[in-house]
């Protein structure tokens, strides 16, 4: 039965479902095990406040984004195809989630995630992972850079200590909030930030240097991120500092795990979530296979992207069921999962489950956590993710290049990805058809030294002929130059340098055999390629042109031209 149906999908070219979990199970043994046991346990701690901050900077909880990273984190390691990548909530869906959630609601978020697993996974199935590489550089890092403008100003509330109960989605609308506010700045958050952000700074750098061997072991292990959220949540228990804790804000993480809850469903509601959840479904594949990229790099290895997206698509559809957001690759994570020494996607799981392990002990915890120090993981994640100096090396860049990121990262800002990255699409089309088509060139060939009658005219063309070079053809094609008794009896086109040719350029090749023809002349082509000439005969084109008057090469192709010029001239007579 299995036989049959992968001779059906290999019928159909649909992908094949082959987790890479499977292929790393046949080789498997302890010393794997530890290595892949170290660096889950690793990566879990890591991914612990970065979960929470993702969360509540979604304008969700922030058991919700641990649940996320616990459900999607263990999905994406054993279904996906990567060998290190670690799923879970992203700084990318930062800036979405929340204007989703702000338009509209919670629940609709949980239903457009679901709906987007959906297209995920037939992403996948239907081979298109390999269409994501397609997006522009540019447009990748304009919408990254945006994203993490809107985290840094997003985050300023908490960072501040601002008292501001309700942030608006919108960037202008954020900025005057906050610059009408700063009268209400917290001394104590500023400084919990402050601190914090330093220290995640400084950390590595300083122990690394000074510290034993023992103590640079430690600090390999345990992030920044984790210290400075220690300390902070330490110094509010002790001294009772005056900060917004998840506590008082959440009331604290709930200590068990998330229940399963199927959304309310309706075809009338998808219809309406068409735009948040192909903006989730568009985010979710880019970064994925983006960071799957990444690490292919640092394990010289590659990743089945069509795997990966189902992978993907099942996390998001089964997540949302117990109250989880938006989930997808995660560099940040990945990368420490590489460098704490992962060999499968058995650390991924096992980073799951450590933060299920947190959960289930240490919940009560984390009602002490400021969000100021979180506010300060997230501003440093955003900044990470930009790259920055792509706006430094402008200057060298072509200006194609350089209108394609900039629109992309303002429209990104002031609007949101899915403007910015259909903008930015539209905009990188727009230019490459553009330098295609000044590829496309058409030269007359000289006939004085060969031996062609009078009446007769050659052409070479080079590059493509499509839609966006068919002007180039205006100068022979011209009606004008048909009426009179000098009109050419035969044109002659040399394609042996034409390497592709479209519907629309048929149709201008067809008009002029049309023009031709109503004055007793004939059309000859030589030398079409394989694409020409497919498209040629597929068109009708060759039936009506006659097939004796496509040939091999030029010297055929002059020689049916004077024939046919002869045979006109003797017909006259």
């Amino acid at each position: 039965m299995l036989e049959q149906w992968r001779a059906r999908l290999t019928r159909l070219h649909l992908a094949p479902f082959r987790p890479y979990v499977i292929n790393s199970l046949r080789a498997y043994d302890r010393a794997r095990f530890i290595k892949d046991l170290s660096a889950g346990a690793t990566v879990g701690i890591v991914a612990l406040p970065l979960a929470m901050a993702f969360g509540i900077a979604s304008g969700a909880k922030p058991e919700q984004g641990i649940f996320t990273a616990i459900i999607a984190g263990f999905l994406i390691s054993a279904l996906g195809g990567s060998r290190v990548q670690i799923g879970g909530p992203a700084g990318a869906f930062v800036v979405i989630i929340y204007g989703i959630i702000a338009k509209y609601g919670f629940a609709n978020l949980l239903i457009s995630t679901m709906c987007a697993g959906v297209l995920l996974f037939a992403m996948g199935l239907t081979r298109l992972g390999l269409l994501v590489r397609f997006i522009p550089v540019s447009i990748v890092i304009g919408f990254t850079n945006g994203i993490a403008v809107l985290i840094i100003l997003s985050q300023l509330k908490d960072f501040l200590g601002l008292s501001i109960d309700h942030m608006p989605a919108d960037f202008f609308q954020q900025a005057q909030l906050i610059g009408s506010s700063l009268g209400t700045i917290n001394p104590y958050a500023v400084a919990i930030a402050a601190v914090s952000l330093a220290l995640m700074l400084l950390w590595p750098r300083v122990s690394l240097t000074r510290a034993s061997p023992r103590g640079q072991r430690f600090v390999r292990h345990v992030p920044g991120t984790i210290v400075a959220l220690l300390l902070a949540t330490t110094a509010v228990a002790v001294f009772e500092l005056p900060v917004e804790t998840i506590g008082s804000k959440f009331g604290g993480i709930p200590q068990e795990l998330p229940t399963l809850a199927l959304p309310a469903f309706s075809w009338e509601l998808v219809k309406q979530l068409v735009a948040p959840t192909l903006t989730i479904a568009l985010l979710g594949a880019v970064e994925s296979l983006l960071c799957a990229r990444i690490a292919d790099k640092l394990i010289d290895d590659r990743h089945d992207p069509n795997q990966e997206l189902m992978a993907q698509g099942i996390a998001n559809f089964v997540t949302p069921l117990f109250g989880g957001i938006p989930a997808t690759g995660t560099i940040a994570r990945t990368v420490t999962n590489v460098k704490s020494g992962a060999v499968s996607p058995i650390a991924g799981i096992v980073h799951a489950l450590t933060l299920l392990a947190i959960v289930l002990i240490a919940a009560p915890l984390a009602a002490n956590i400021p969000l100021a120090v979180l506010a300060a993981i997230l501003m440093l994640v955003a900044w990470n993710m930009g790259e920055w100096h792509e706006f430094v090396r402008l200057k060298n860049l072509p200006v194609t290049y350089c209108t394609i990121l900039l629109a992309t990262f303002f429209l990104t800002v002031v609007f949101d990805v899915t403007v910015a990255v259909e903008v930015g699409l539209v905009l990188a089309s727009l230019f490459f058809i553009y330098r295609i088509s000044q590829i496309t060139r058409i030269e007359p060939i000289a006939l004085t030294t060969i031996d062609a009658k009078a009446g007769i005219e050659a052409y070479r063309l080079f590059g493509s002929l499509f839609f966006g070079a068919v002007s180039k053809l205006e100068a022979v094609t011209d009606p004008a130059r048909y009426a009179g008794v000098d009109a050419p009896r035969a044109i002659v086109f040399d394609l042996t340098l034409l390497i592709s040719l479209d519907t629309t350029g048929v149709e201008a090749l067809d008009s002029l055999r049309r023009q031709l023809a109503r004055h007793g002349g004939a059309l000859i082509l030589a030398g079409p390629h394989e694409q020409p000439f497919s498209m040629l005969k597929r068109s009708g084109f060759i039936a009506r042109i006659g097939p004796d008057n496509v040939v091999a090469d030029m010297s055929a192709a002059l020689s049916r031209a004077n024939f046919l010029v002869a045979s006109h001239c003797d017909g006259i007579a």
